[in-house]
């Protein structure tokens, strides 16, 4: 059964210029590093939605020294269950995950506390998915893409528009996005982009990086290692 996630605690706009009639607006979680300033990066949802799990991952970001932003694509609902899961994703457009995702990152550039001129963009799961969705229709203002075992909706056709870094982690035993899979994608985004692309594979599950081992995959080791490798990555990419 669904919940309702307890996590919203900042509102955006979804008109662009946040102007003008027919005022639309989305939500999200916002957390400041210590020193209330820092690069910019956003924080995209498992198909569980805006859960504790994301919550976590925004504040390390934080704690890390990023101003970071995971902005509600279920517009407050989140579960525990796997079908009910699938069925909260299935519902979610592509368009529509676009649209929140680019009002999160214009609103995310524009707050005083963010330094850098980019975003940088890190997700799981179906946020992955979106990861790669946004690298390819954001251009020059996601400056980091990193997908942990994307899938989904989001999951683009074409990369020709990425110019980002893009560092994946996928999971040599994943049963929702098979590794041969993903080796394809890398090769793909590598030929049509030009972009920097490096990829990681574990010896490891879907949702190995889930430290709430919500489909029983959790693998802390090969998690904490693939954490640092972003963590680095988003440190040296995001400016």
């Amino acid at each position: 059964m669904s919940e309702q996630t307890p996590h919203q605690n900042t509102t955006f706009s979804l008109n662009g210029n946040g102007t003008g009639t027919g005022e639309q607006t989305g939500h999200g979680y916002l957390a400041l590093p210590e020193s209330g300033s820092g690069p910019g990066v956003i924080v995209i949802q498992e198909w569980w939605g805006l859960t504790d799990h994301i919550k976590d991952v925004t504040d390390r970001l934080a704690a890390a020294g990023f101003v970071a932003l995971a902005p509600d694509l279920y517009g407050g609902s989140i579960t525990h269950d796997g079908d009910e899961a699938g069925e909260m994703m299935s519902k979610l457009p592509a368009e529509e995950g676009a649209r929140l995702l680019a009002g999160a990152t214009d609103h995310l550039l524009g707050l005083d506390a963010v330094t850098s001129a980019t975003a940088g963009t890190i997700g799981f799961c179906m946020g992955g998915g979106f990861v790669l969705a946004m690298a390819a229709q954001q251009g020059d203002k996601i400056s980091a893409a990193v997908p942990f075992y994307g899938v989904g909706q989001g999951v683009p056709e074409s990369y020709t528009g990425v110019t980002a870094a893009v560092q994946g982690h996928y999971a040599e035993h994943d049963e929702s996005y098979p590794v041969e899979q993903a080796r394809e994608q890398e090769m793909q985004i590598r030929a049509e982009s030009g972009a920097e692309v490096t990829y990681f594979y574990y010896d490891a599950g879907h949702a190995f990086h889930n430290d709430t081992n919500a489909i029983g995959t959790y693998d802390p080791q090969r998690a904490q290692l693939a954490w640092d490798r972003a963590l680095t990555f988003l440190e040296e990419k995001v400016a």
